[in-house]
């Protein structure tokens, strides 16, 4: 049996144009003569955003794409989905292929939400009867079934999502190709489409591509994972293989992150960095290391205490955790860096973000970012691995006794 994704030698190439200043028509007019006699050329740069791409994905596989961002992830996908070319090589597509790349992908806002369930089945070759065999779970799964009958421009994105994904999964593409759009869902929808797209690759034997930065839906859904650096293939292999050399490779870069607040703010966090118990830069930690959040704060003029506010988040289950801390008052002109330990024993594999706040005595917000920096638990060779179900984000044992 041939391959159902088989990609040769592929790159994709981008041409990067400067942009002119803006000009007034007087400008304009006199810039036109000066081209007659000393053409004005535009500055271009060439990028290559795939380079040498060999891959070959075997029907039924489940194959996740890790990298970090710019990696050219969603290249790939939209160049074996047909929305964009390869520069040099091909790409051979054996089946049907319904994508999820964008949040009103190949829907058409006019229409209702019923009749771009129609449109996209007819792209993908079904007739009439066919989808009409699959409009009900389609309405039903997307839980959009009060405005299916409404124009699509009027939906949310998240209602858009729902339906894109309902429509892809329950029209029977051979090869399903989901981008990092679920982020866009609700945590409950999020947990319909991870389930569905395990259910339609292990009962049908569709072939699934799934894109993601979170390391945990990759395990769970993928048999196989593609890591991508710098628009080149750095491996293929298990996924636990993978995501191990993926871990490594990020634990050896740089994670400390400027922070872009306010100048003028009286006092403000400048930077903040992620660091283990030896207080080197880490992104990528396994459940029993300490994780140290290290942040910088820098004071103008700000005279009296203030109060540090931290927040742990994760995408599916929201805030899980806050934690406030008084501090005496910084000299005025002048910087002081705090190391804040979390309870990582408690944690368990999953991604989180970190929000942090500066507070005055009455708890007016004098500095906020939220989604400050970011970090991963990393599930492989952990006792998390292969469970099967959610074991949700806290590990405690409890103190039990009888009741009697």
């Amino acid at each position: 049996m041939k391959p159902a994704i088989e990609i040769k030698n592929l790159g994709k190439e981008y041409k990067l144009t400067e942009a002119l200043p803006y000009l007034a028509l007087r400008d304009q007019l006199a810039l036109s003569v000066k081209r007659l006699f000393s053409p004005v050329g535009v500055k271009k740069e060439k990028f290559w955003a795939l380079k040498d791409i060999n891959l070959s994905i075997e029907p039924g596989e489940r194959v996740g794409i890790i990298g970090r961002n710019g990696a050219g992830k969603s290249t790939l996908l939209k160049i074996i989905s047909r929305i964009t070319p390869p520069t040099t090589g091909e790409a051979f597509i054996r089946g049907r292929v319904g994508s999820l790349l964008e949040v009103g992908t190949g829907f058409h806002p006019e229409l209702t939400g019923r009749e771009n369930i129609y449109l996209n089945g007819s792209i993908l070759g079904l007739k009439k009867a066919e989808i009409n065999r699959q409009l009900d779970t389609i309405i039903d799964f997307s839980g959009v079934e009060k405005f299916i009958d409404t124009p699509l421009k009027h939906y949310s994105s998240g209602m858009q999502l729902r339906l894109a994904f309902s429509v892809a999964a329950h029209l029977e593409p051979e090869i399903l190709l989901i981008d990092e759009v679920l982020a866009v869902g609700d945590m409950e929808f999020q947990k319909k489409c991870l389930g569905k797209m395990e259910e339609v690759s292990r009962k049908d034997g569709r072939t699934i591509l799934f894109v993601s930065h979170n390391l945990k839906a990759i395990n769970d859904i993928c048999q196989k994972a593609v890591m991508l650096d710098k628009g080149k293939i750095l491996m293929y292999d298990t996924v636990e293989k993978t995501t191990n050399k993926y871990i490594c490779t990020i634990q050896s870069g740089q994670n400390i992150r400027p922070l872009n607040s306010d100048q003028i703010k009286r006092i403000h966090i400048s930077s903040i960095n992620l660091v283990n118990s030896r207080r080197l830069t880490q992104y990528i930690f396994k459940e029993d290391e300490n994780i140290g959040i290290e942040f910088t704060i820098r004071n103008k003029d700000w005279k009296r205490p203030f109060t540090i506010g931290i927040g742990l988040n994760t995408g599916l289950k929201g805030r899980i955790l806050i934690s406030n801390r008084l501090s005496e008052a910084i000299s005025e002109n002048s910087s002081k860096t705090v190391i804040a330990w979390l309870p990582a024993h408690y944690l368990t594999p999953n991604s989180f973000s970190i929000d942090i706040s500066l507070l005055d005595s009455s708890n007016e917000i004098l500095d906020l970012t939220t989604d400050a920096i970011s970090f991963e638990i990393a599930i492989a060779n952990t006792k998390f691995e292969g469970i099967g179900y959610d074991y949700g984000i806290i590990s405690k044992d409890l103190i039990w006794e009888n009741a009697d």
